[in-house]
């Protein structure tokens, strides 16, 4: 079944005690099913108090993580593996199934040159080790390919398809996002006929990083791929609002945003259940 969620990002820019109330009250007000947390590099998370404020407002928890650069993975492949296995069991901890993000590599760390053949072996291997490790736990791992300008080792859909093949495990699944997409992919409906199941989970992000279905995406190209292969996972916003504190430095937002937060997500989810409901998402798979 679709499930509608939103990026901390929508409210907060770090995860902490103080404001991962806000975050969840406002996900909950604006009508989300799910709230996505990006887990910090520490993965200091109050767990108890997380799960007993998720539930009372109704939201499911998603996780996701970014390798810090001392974890970068063709460099500190053992300091990768930990890091990513003492994840999977936040995640467990959380009672959660997923986790996804750029578990590949850490965002601005590069060798000046394309991914060679050995970084490859290594991603491999250690995804071999990771991923023995998710299908123990039952979590399954997203895989987020991103720009150029942000990594260089796993930057379009076919590089996590190619490596699932070498890993062989049911555990690890792409996750895909429409701002990367732009950038990276040659259209919006091959990427996501090509996965077929192994498309865990969507970020849904405008190419603009503002409110969907006023830049450049081809929304009905991405949702006619949805509709052909099915698709019953999540559709996560993460769009951002400059009126968040600290948010146009972390996510270069150098112009004023034409939308506060709130309407900001109310618009974007908005168009987001228009567009499922069109392309016959909604009827199948959306009970609400």
């Amino acid at each position: 079944m679709i499930k509608f969620g939103a990026s901390m990002l929508s409210w907060i820019t770090t995860w902490t005690p103080e404001n991962s109330i806000y975050a969840i009250e406002k996900t909950a007000d604006c009508g989300f099913d799910i709230l996505e947390i990006s887990l910090p590099a520490s993965l200091n998370l109050d767990v108890q108090m997380v799960k007993k404020q998720l539930s009372a407002h109704g939201i499911e928890g998603r996780y996701s993580l970014i390798l810090p650069k001392n974890c970068h993975l063709p460099q500190y492949p053992d300091q990768a593996l930990s890091l990513l296995n003492k994840a999977i069991d936040l995640v467990v901890e959380m009672e959660g199934r997923f986790l996804g993000g750029v578990l590949h590599s850490a965002i601005g760390a590069f060798t000046g040159s394309p991914c060679t053949e050995d970084e490859r072996a290594v991603i491999r291997d250690v995804f071999i080790a990771v991923c023995r490790y998710a299908e123990k736990n039952g979590v399954m791992l997203g895989l987020e390919p991103i720009n150029r300008y942000e990594s260089y080792v796993i930057t379009a859909a076919q590089e996590v398809l190619d490596l699932a093949i070498e890993v062989q495990s049911p555990a690890l699944g792409l996750m895909l996002d429409t701002f990367h997409m732009n950038i990276e992919e040659s259209n919006f409906y091959d990427p996501v006929v090509l996965a077929g199941n192994r498309l865990k989970y969507v970020h849904m992000t405008e190419s603009n990083r503002g409110m969907l279905g006023e830049g450049n995406v081809h929304w009905d190209d991405f949702f006619r791929g949805l509709a052909q292969i099915n698709y019953t996972g999540d559709l996560v916003l993460e769009n951002f609002s400059s009126q968040v504190s600290g948010m146009s430095g972390m996510t270069s937002l150098w112009r004023p945003s034409k939308y506060d937060a709130a309407a900001l997500a109310k618009g974007s989810l908005h168009f987001m259940k228009q567009k499922a409901q069109q392309w016959g998402l909604n009827t199948r798979f959306i009970s609400h």
